[in-house]
């Protein structure tokens, strides 16, 4: 997987306990934006990165035909949403 960490507009759903799911994401290409749905979601984990709270998502979906795995990253003190690796 090639690390990108690409800001991402994202589609979420949280529950009334704060556990988000990420659904779909609008990835930058060259020729414009391409939506993914996320099939599936592999793991997630908590960790501290440079004094920043992120969940790291280890995700599956299938992209141009092939099924591909990619890692999403959210940043909980900024709310913000990052590919990380595809």
């Amino acid at each position: 997987m090639k690390v990108h960490m690409k800001p991402i507009e994202m589609i979420y759903m949280s529950t009334t306990a704060g556990k988000l799911t990420p659904i779909k994401f609008k990835m930058p290409t060259d020729k414009g934006e391409l939506v993914i749905k996320i099939e599936k979601i592999i793991k997630s984990q908590e960790e501290k990165i440079s004094g920043s709270n992120i969940i790291t998502y280890t995700c599956q979906s299938t992209i141009a035909g092939s099924e591909r795995l990619f890692e999403l990253r959210y940043e909980i003190r900024s709310c913000r949403w990052f590919l990380h690796k595809i």
